[in-house]
């Protein structure tokens, strides 16, 4: 048993007090989840030619060495194009820090921000997923080569991902959650059941640029599913179903899959219970198995959209009182993104949609001569 929160924001006046309700949501999901907590947030977008890394270290890092290391091997690697070499400001809190990384000249090297982040060729890195020879995969591959006290959480332009082990309060205060800002955000506390409690295990999972996983549930056929994912490509820090989740995802993208696309497959192709919250860098999606064992409800108001696996949870948000409120259907998938702008303050309408024919077989089979041997059968 475990519980996940997420929050949109429609209203920008919200954006500011993101991290406070979302910890307000988090605490109350402490009975679900003891064992360790996180959340991943959506903010502070870096600009075109950058990218923003999330690492775990622990309370011994030195994060100074840390910092030195990244500026020294992804500055004189080549790298940095026109040999002016790639420059980096690491802000620590905690047990976590937050690189940002960018190469001064802002040339073909660097990815476009404004570009889809859920479409990538067939590489992967961990649980995520990058162009071959973009810069985001060139410094999230440099560093887990070669600095192996950290660990990544999270690669892209806006989220960063905390989580630790402990009670959600104690997460939530050590990470500074309830002073962020942001346009929306997913948490995670976790109850473990089939695997260790260790930071790795915890939630939330990174499963390409801008993207990440919760899960509240239990798959079955996870060992065989992680090992036909490592054939493909995919790596894994942990044992955890939900892993295996958010590289079936990563699997399913690298494809060129749309999110939908995945969603829809990972209908077929996961066996289990489950409720997945997923981040994106515009939104967030939910999906509930195709028995929906495991509890969920939805809320929304002019200002804000929320899920959670209790309604207590949503009741600690301001306006609650005046939401729409529904339980969300077995094998729909819900999602709310806006529109990228320069403003970011107009938003695009929710909509779902039942899964149809799509299936990880027939995407496979539609992308086998681009992706060979990994693509040819369901996964």
């Amino acid at each position: 048993m475990c519980g996940i929160v997420g929050l949109y924001t429609k209203n920008p006046a919200l954006q500011p007090q993101l991290g406070r309700w979302l910890a307000a949501m988090l605490v109350q999901m402490t009975e679900r989840g003891p064992d360790s907590a996180g959340f991943a947030i959506y903010h502070d977008a870096v600009a075109a030619g950058a990218v923003k890394i999330t690492l775990q270290g622990d309370d011994a890092t030195d994060w100074d060495s840390v910092r030195d290391k990244i500026r020294d091997g992804l500055g004189c690697d080549g790298l940095g194009r026109n040999g002016l070499g790639a420059r980096v400001k690491l802000d620590v809190i905690a047990t976590h820090a937050v690189a940002t990384i960018w190469v001064d000249d802002g040339g073909d090297s660097a990815r476009d921000s404004g570009g889809d982040s859920g479409a990538f060729d067939h590489a992967s890195f961990g649980h995520a997923s990058f162009d071959h020879g973009s810069f985001d995969h060139a410094a999230a591959s440099w560093i887990e080569a070669n600095i192996a006290e950290v660990k990544i959480t999270s690669v892209g332009s806006t989220i960063e991902i905390f989580k630790e082990k402990g009670l959600p309060d104690q997460v939530i205060n050590q990470f500074n959650l309830r002073d962020m800002g942001g346009t929306h955000a997913l948490g995670h506390t976790r109850m473990a059941t089939e695997s260790a409690v260790t930071t790795e295990h915890s939630h939330p999972f990174n499963t390409g640029l801008d993207l990440c996983l919760v899960h509240n549930g239990s798959l079955s056929n996870h060992n065989r599913l992680r090992e036909k994912l490592k054939g493909c490509g995919i790596r894994f820090q942990t044992d955890n179903d939900s892993e295996v989740a958010a590289g079936y995802l990563t699997w399913q993208l690298a494809q060129g899959a749309s999110l939908q696309e995945a969603l829809e497959a990972a209908l077929v192709d996961l066996d289990g219970f489950y409720t997945f919250a997923i981040g994106t860098r515009d939104g967030f999606a939910v999906l509930r198995d195709p028995i929906a064992c495991k509890p969920a409800v939805i809320a929304e108001t002019d200002d804000w959209v929320a899920m959670a696996s209790e309604y207590r949870a949503i009741a600690q948000l301001p306006g609650n009182e005046k939401a729409r409120i529904w339980e969300p259907e077995p094998g729909k998938i819900y999602s709310w993104e806006m529109p990228r702008n320069d403003a970011g303050n107009d938003y695009a309408e929710k909509h779902g949609g039942k899964h149809g024919e799509m299936r990880g077989e027939k995407h496979a089979e539609k992308h086998a001569e681009k992706h060979g041997k990994c693509t040819g059968r369901a996964i």
